[in-house]
């Protein structure tokens, strides 16, 4: 399994990414377009999620069920990365900006929220303040 990281480019919270996945759907599907198909592409398909960088803080996960080439409103060829429509927070994270999508390795994903690993009254916490106390570095 391998996870992919990519910014939500004018995306401040979960709520914001959760209006444009209702916006921006192809065939029906969730969808996040982006330039180059994954070299990795059976790690990423076997349980990997594709967590999402908003405001300078990693905030969110969605499980990836499929990678497609597409083609580019410039003519170009793309590739859709198909995610779930469950957006599942995690542990929020400071991550710089950077451009494009990296792989994220499991052992380097921040937890999810209310998992075992993360269970500690964070998840309880309103998502504002939850990112205050990350950029902090106090969670």
């Amino acid at each position: 399994m391998l996870n992919i990281i990519k910014l939500a480019v004018g995306c401040p919270s979960i709520e914001v990414l959760r209006e444009r996945l209702n916006h921006y759907r192809i065939n029906g599907r969730a969808t996040v377009q982006t330039r180059t198909m994954p070299k990795r592409a059976e790690e990423v398909l076997d349980g990997g999620s594709l967590y999402r960088v908003m405001d300078g803080m990693v905030l969110c996960r969605q499980p990836i069920i499929g990678l497609e080439s597409a083609q580019r409103a410039d003519g170009s060829t793309g590739t859709l990365i198909v995610v779930s429509d469950e957006i599942i927070p995690v542990q929020p994270r400071p991550m710089r900006p950077f451009q494009g999508w990296r792989y994220l390795e499991p052992k380097d994903a921040p937890p999810d929220l209310g998992s075992s690993l993360g269970h500690d009254g964070i998840a309880d916490l309103p998502p504002q303040l939850r990112k205050e106390l990350a950029e902090l570095a106090l969670i």
